[in-house]
């Protein structure tokens, strides 16, 4: 691909030269680091469960060949395209979300699973790279047309979504919703009165949480405490001792032995014994560096539109990995999120995949276009 000539104005050309570089090699970086990690973790959960030693690698690597076409079918998308995408897969998921409550599997006493032609989904992990970019999309109509209805649609999504995700119950996916829409709503001219009432508003929706939603206080109550049920925790914790500085090797580590989650919610707990604190906080700066790179791009920005859809897309992103590190680490409350292309999972690999790609077509060089 480098020796791509800078005249080649086929679609491969002008994608090669217009896409940011530097997102994109992080990316594949992070995607090997997961490849890595999942071999790592993975042989013993199979052999617990029944299952040939590398199941679970040869299905990721399987998940990883669509993701990956995902990413770059979508990446050669204008932002036009990218809004008109997310509006029409919204569309699809947010019906799922709500037949999700009707007909979904109940796991660990929350429905977040659905089955469709054979293959189980969860909806909600679509849900959230969609409602950025639809979300970003309303209120930049908001911004532009003072009096159109971009707003209030935007405020009846918003609640909407917000409702079906507590109605499964998942607390840190409503969170994590929340922080999307706030954030922009604030980059979109949210009003002072409303910019100073967030902290009341955030404490009071804390506690209604807390008293609302048993498992979140449970959870809430042994994070404060450490009394209860915290034998995950205290092995994650145990994995980054063991680690040290260079960690024990690729495949050493014995916390996934006993770690039941140890390739999905806990595998930086993996990272952290098998690479060390070198290998765990090489993870975290490619993390940061997407974050980082894709608000360098979305500060340069004058079309408000793409502003928005990318700073929600790296709020998601960034917000979704600081839950998974810092349960991992005990920082917060134990929540079982993904770590992004790190962690095991279908659905979330897809919707990481579909997030990314629309976040490589927004930042590409458009070349003074202005069209959304």
């Amino acid at each position: 691909m480098t020796s791509v000539p800078r005249s080649d104005q086929t679609i491969i050309g002008r994608w090669w030269w217009t896409v940011d570089h530097w997102t994109l090699a992080a990316l594949i970086v992070l995607i090997g680091m997961g490849i890595l990690l999942i071999q790592a973790a993975t042989p013993a959960i199979a052999v617990k469960r029944g299952l040939s030693t590398f199941y679970f690698v040869q299905r990721h690597l399987i998940m990883l060949m669509p993701a990956l076409l995902v990413t770059f079918g979508t990446s050669l998308l204008s932002p036009k395209q990218v809004r008109r995408l997310a509006v029409g897969l919204l569309f699809i998921f947010l019906p799922l979300l709500g037949l999700t409550l009707m007909m979904g599997d109940e796991i660990k006493g929350a429905t977040r699973w659905i089955q469709l032609f054979g293959l189980s989904m969860q909806p909600s992990e679509f849900i959230k790279p969609l409602f950025a970019v639809v979300s970003a999309w309303l209120f930049s109509r908001h911004c532009e047309r003072r009096g159109s209805p971009g707003l209030g649609l935007n405020i009846f999504l918003f609640l909407l979504i917000s409702f079906l995700l507590l109605g499964q119950p998942d607390v840190g996916m409503t969170i994590l919703i929340v922080f999307i829409w706030f954030s922009q709503f604030f980059l979109a001219g949210m009003p002072m009165p409303l910019v100073g009432a967030l902290p009341v508003l955030g404490v009071f929706g804390l506690f209604g949480t807390y008293y609302a939603f048993p498992h979140f206080a449970s959870r809430f109550d042994r994070f404060l405490s450490h009394n209860g049920d915290t034998y995950q925790i205290d092995r994650a914790l145990e994995a980054f001792r063991n680690g040290g500085l260079f960690g024990t090797g690729p495949g050493a580590g014995t916390v996934k032995m006993t770690i039941p989650d140890a390739h999905a919610d806990f595998v930086f707990a993996v990272a952290g014994e098998e690479l060390g604190l070198i290998g765990a906080l090489f993870i975290l700066s490619l993390f940061a560096f997407i974050v980082l790179r894709g608000l360098w791009h979305a500060k340069k920005e004058k079309n408000i539109f793409v502003l928005l859809a990318v700073s929600g897309l790296l709020i998601e992103f960034g917000v979704q990995t600081a839950i998974n590190l810092g349960s991992t680490l005990h920082l917060i409350p134990a929540k079982g999120m993904t770590l992004p292309f790190i962690s095991y999972g279908g659905s979330s690999l897809l919707s990481l995949s579909l997030q990314m790609g629309m976040l490589l077509a927004l930042t590409r060089k458009r070349y003074g276009q202005t069209e959304t």
